[in-house]
């Protein structure tokens, strides 16, 4: 399925929504790769309605946050110390749920 079209040689594809809350997925020490409603505190990271994002295959890491189509566990909340972060994408609300 082509998602674009094309106006007088333009091609236009359709714009993503900007994310609007606290949710993101979380790359930190190791390659752990969490996701959830972020909240920064005290030096910590912590993450509510949180998920593991367990594996993907055949998508790349941009294919993940692109379309959640990963194997996403379900988790209790994460706190995990400021420093082990590696990096913070923001992803939708409801992002893997």
């Amino acid at each position: 399925m082509n998602d674009t079209i094309n106006i007088n040689g333009v091609e236009y594809a359709p714009v993503k929504p900007a994310a609007t809350g606290t949710r993101a997925v979380v790359v930190v020490d190791r390659g752990w790769i969490f996701a959830g409603d972020v909240n920064r505190e005290n030096g910590r990271i912590k993450l509510s309605r949180a998920l593991h994002v367990f594996k993907w295959e055949n998508i790349g890491f941009a294919g993940v946050i692109d379309t959640a189509k990963a194997d996403l566990r379900p988790i209790a909340d994460v706190d995990i110390p400021e420093g082990a972060e590696s990096f913070c994408v923001p992803v939708g609300d409801s992002w893997g749920l």
